[in-house]
């Protein structure tokens, strides 16, 4: 009987077998596609550079509209809590925390499936907007809940719908992106991300004025509001979202064959096709040490993005009234929307991963400290100023490294992003309950100041790693095929891949 490892192995080598029978390479490099290889290399840099532009006119507004969406629509109930949701269902805090994390008893345990379905649908694209429309008419019926008990059973369902979406774009986007592409990609996912925490605190603020209109309470008209603007993009997004770049109508044929021909260069055959054994593929993800390491770094994470779960209560903290304090929530989202992207773009332009996050964790070090030690509004709102540099954005760079160390076949990165995402996120359970006694919540700043210096240790750990792995495959022979056992294939080698970023 064979080992664990030997299966695994094998599991390896049949999707390397698959997936590499069609290979073509020539002095190291894969050749041109046909209709490219009487094109000038300046004729080809211009087909390139509108190819990318069409992609980004594209998909990128249509992903960050949509991520604004979904951090509205799960986020609103933080704003609920200022516009007399606990009164009306006759909440308790602890009670208020458990509605925070029973979303992500749905939205944990969907991201793997959904992962696995995204990978095998022809229409990614299509998969996520039905997504999007669920979710979206899910959260609008949330204003019709009248106790405490459905309130739990329609945040399940909410995070169940929910789990597809983010997943599934970064999937998604690293199906269309290269390597030195994807940092400014996610940099667009993650501005989508914390505009639905900037716009969300906003667009309560303003909702509180509808109040009592109609016989409707504030917070009732927040929910209804927000899912059908999500309900309504969704539809509209669905009919003109692009699928994968070789089957993409925004594409012209020759772009189509250069899209799929850079993919491959970079990452192997097959990167652009959705080709392989699916089931092999996940269990391969499963074997690799690398998606379990990126896994904890995720924990730690997504532990210390809680405070946005909990944002407009601490800033409550600092004495100021319910709109005064939607408003204040609004500015530290926005401006970590401009600082992700100078990081994105020197990160992008210098291939560096590892830098970017000590820096952010080294700010958040920095920030929870203050955070702790004093009351002084001024110092304090400095430090929530600061919270999401250190909190939202070192997540962006994980997905990245897993994009792009995870390089293939698209089902095993799928499952790992899936893996990461999932797991990651049930550190969202366990520290909603840690934000009470205010204003000091000493058990909620100590608690993202302890994940953040783990979480240091990690990534420097794994960077050692990564490391000690290139000089493997530098040096050739047994050390190359040793550091060749969790999926990296042998045309991967020949065509210079390496773990990069670290």
């Amino acid at each position: 009987m064979s080992t664990p490892l030997e299966q695994v192995q094998s599991i390896d080598q049949a999707i390397d077998k698959e997936e590499t029978k069609h290979v073509e390479i020539e002095n190291g490099e894969k050749p041109l596609p046909a209709s490219l290889r009487d094109l000038s290399e300046s004729e080809i840099l211009a087909i390139e550079k509108k190819m990318v532009r069409k992609m980004d006119a594209v998909i990128l507004p249509i992903i960050m509209i949509l991520y604004v969406l979904n951090y509205i629509d799960r986020q609103n109930l933080a704003a609920a809590k200022l516009q007399g949701i606990m009164d009306d269902l006759h909440m308790t805090t602890q009670q208020f925390a458990t509605a925070i994390a029973i979303l992500y008893a749905g939205y944990i345990p969907f991201q793997i499936p959904s992962n696995y379905l995204i990978s095998l649908f022809s229409r990614p694209g299509l998969y996520i907007c039905c997504a999007v429309i669920i979710w979206g008419t899910i959260s609008a019926c949330t204003a019709a809940v009248q106790s405490y008990s459905a309130l739990l059973g329609i945040r399940v369902l909410l995070g169940a719908s929910e789990a597809v979406f983010f997943p599934g774009c970064l999937y998604y986007l690293s199906a269309w992106y290269t390597k030195k592409e994807l940092g400014k990609r996610y940099a667009g996912l993650f501005i989508g991300q914390q505009l639905g925490n900037g716009f969300g605190g906003l667009i309560a603020a303003g909702v509180l004025k509808l109040d009592g209109a109609h016989g409707i309470r504030g917070w009732r008209w927040l929910f209804i509001i927000e899912g059908v603007a999500t309900v309504g993009c969704g539809i509209i997004f669905a009919t003109f979202m692009p699928e994968y770049p070789h089957n993409a109508k925004l594409l012209s044929p020759i772009e189509r064959d250069y899209a799929v021909y850079r993919l491959e260069k970079e990452a192997g055959a097959a990167e652009a096709h959705e080709t392989g054994s699916n089931i092999k593929a996940y269990v391969s993800a499963l074997a690799d040490p690398k998606v379990y390491t990126l896994i904890i770094c995720m924990i730690m994470s997504q532990a210390m993005g809680s405070v946005g779960n909990f944002f407009p209560t601490i800033i409550k903290s600092l004495g100021y009234n319910n709109i005064i304090t939607l408003v204040l929530t609004a500015p530290p989202y926005i401006f970590v929307c401009f600082f992700f992207y100078g990081l994105s773009w020197y990160s992008d332009k210098h291939g560096k991963i590892y830098l970017p996050i000590v820096i952010c964790l080294s700010i958040g070090i920095m920030t929870y400290i203050i955070a702790v030690a004093t009351l002084n509004i001024a110092a304090r709102y400095f430090a929530i100023m600061l919270t999401p540099i250190c909190n939202v954005v070192p997540q962006l760079f994980i997905y990245n490294t897993l994009s792009l160390h995870v390089a293939r076949p698209y089902p095993k990165r799928a499952a790992g992003l899936a893996l990461i995402n999932a797991i990651g996120g049930t550190s969202n359970v366990w520290s909603a309950y840690v934000w009470y006694a205010p204003p000091h919540f000493y058990a909620g700043f100590g608690m993202v100041l302890a994940c953040n210096v783990l979480f240091l240790f990690i990534i420097t750990g794994y960077r050692f790693y990564v490391r000690r792995e290139n000089a493997k495959l530098d040096a050739g022979g047994e050390k190359a095929r040793h550091a060749m056992r969790h999926g990296i294939t042998q045309e991967q080698v020949d065509l210079g891949w390496r773990y990069v970023g670290y």
